[in-house]
C-alpha cells in the first residue's frame, strides 16, 4: 500500500513537471504558476471548502437531516438558556485564558531574564506543555476532588479544611467550575507564552534600553515605553495562538465535567449535540458559530502580519 502511494505521488510530480515545462515553453508565467497551484487548490477544496459547505448546509436541517428548518438551529443557540450559557462560557475562556496566560508568562519571562538558572526556570514552567490536555485535566481533577468529611484527597478542599472551612464540590458550582477549568488551560499555556516572550525580550537591542536609562527612565517607564512596544508582535502572536486554542477547547471540559454542571463550551457541545443526542443540525450550527468566532482572530493576525511586512520593507 505504501509503495502504491509513493508510486502515485511520483507519477503526480512527473505529470506536473511535464505540464509546467510544456506551459513554460509558451512563455506564460501565470499558467506555469497555475499548474503548480492546482493540486493545492484541489486539496484545499476537498479538505476544507467541501466540508465547510456541507456543514453549513447541514446546520439548516433538523436532527434527522431530512427536514429543512432554515435558521431554527441558530435561533436555538441564541435563545435557549442552556445554549446561552455555552456561549458565555466560551467567551470567558477566550477572554480570560489568553490575557492571564500571556500576562503571567510575560511577568515570569521578565523576572527570570538574564538570571542564573534561567534555562531551568523555563523548563519548569514549560513542562505542562508536554502533557496532553487530558493528562492535565486528570491531574487538576484530583486537585479539585471533593469528598465528604474532613479527609480529602483534593488539595484545594484539604486547604479549605485546614483553614476551618467546609469542603466544596467545586466542579459542580457555576461559574466557579468554569473558572477553575480555565485555570487548567492557563497552567498549560503559560509555558508557551514564557518561552516565546523570553526570546522576544532577548531580541530587544541593548542600545535602546541604555538610551532610555541615560534619559532617566525608571524601570517601570522602561518596561511600558521600551520593552512592551519592542515585543508587541510576539505578544500578539501569543495572544492569538492561545485564543484559538481556547476556542477549540474540548478535552479539558470533556474529561473533568463531561460538559455537565453548566460547564459546556461550543466545541464540546458541538460534539455532544451531534454524536450523543443525534442532533446533527444543532451540532453543525454550533460548528458554524465556532468558525465565525475564529474569523476575527485570524483576520487580525493576517492584518498584523501584513503591517509588519510593510514596516520591514
Amino acid at each position: 500500500m505504501l509503495g502504491l502511494g509513493l508510486a502515485a505521488f511520483i507519477l503526480v510530480i512527473v505529470v506536473l513537471l511535464a505540464l509546467a515545462e510544456l506551459v513554460a515553453k509558451r512563455g506564460s508565467k501565470a499558467l506555469t504558476a497555475a499548474v503548480f497551484l492546482a493540486p493545492v487548490g484541489l486539496l484545499l477544496g476537498a479538505g476544507l471548502v467541501v466540508p465547510a459547505a456541507r456543514t453549513l448546509g447541514l446546520s439548516m436541517f433538523d436532527g434527522s437531516g431530512e427536514n429543512f428548518v432554515w435558521f431554527a438551529n441558530f435561533q436555538w443557540i441564541f435563545t435557549d438558556s442552556g445554549a446561552q450559557i455555552i456561549l458565555l462560557n466560551t467567551l470567558l475562556w477566550v477572554v480570560l485564558t489568553p490575557l492571564i496566560a500571556t500576562g503571567i508568562g510575560l511577568l515570569y519571562a521578565v523576572l527570570i531574564d538574564g538570571k542564573r538558572g534561567e534555562a531551568i526556570y523555563k523548563s519548569l514552567v514549560f513542562m505542562p506543555m508536554a502533557i496532553s490536555f487530558v493528562g492535565a485535566a486528570v491531574i487538576w481533577r484530583f486537585i479539585y476532588d471533593h469528598r465528604g468529611g474532613t479527609d480529602q484527597i483534593g488539595l484545594l478542599n484539604q486547604v479549605v479544611v485546614w483553614l476551618g472551612g467546609e469542603p466544596q464540590a467545586w466542579l459542580q458550582m457555576w461559574p466557579w467550575n468554569t473558572l477553575l477549568l480555565i485555570v487548567v488551560l492557563i497552567w498549560v499555556q503559560t509555558g508557551f507564552a514564557t518561552v516565546v516572550l523570553s526570546a522576544a525580550l532577548k531580541g530587544i537591542p541593548a542600545e535602546i534600553q541604555e538610551a532610555a536609562r541615560i534619559d532617566g527612565a525608571t524601570p517601570w517607564q522602561e518596561f511600558w515605553r521600551v520593552t512592551i512596544p519592542s515585543i508587541r508582535p510576539a505578544i500578539i502572536v501569543v495572544v492569538v495562538t492561545i485564543s484559538i486554542a481556547s476556542l477549540k477547547l474540548f478535552d479539558i471540559v470533556r474529561t473533568m465535567t463531561g460538559g455537565q454542571f453548566r460547564t459546556g463550551v461550543v466545541a464540546d457541545s458541538m460534539w455532544f449535540q451531534a454524536f450523543r443526542l443525534g442532533e446533527a443540525g444543532r451540532g453543525a450550527a454550533l460548528a458554524v458559530v465556532l468558525f465565525i468566532m475564529v474569523i476575527p482572530i485570524v483576520a487580525y493576525q493576517v492584518h498584523n502580519l501584513k503591517r509588519r511586512q510593510e514596516e520591514t520593507r
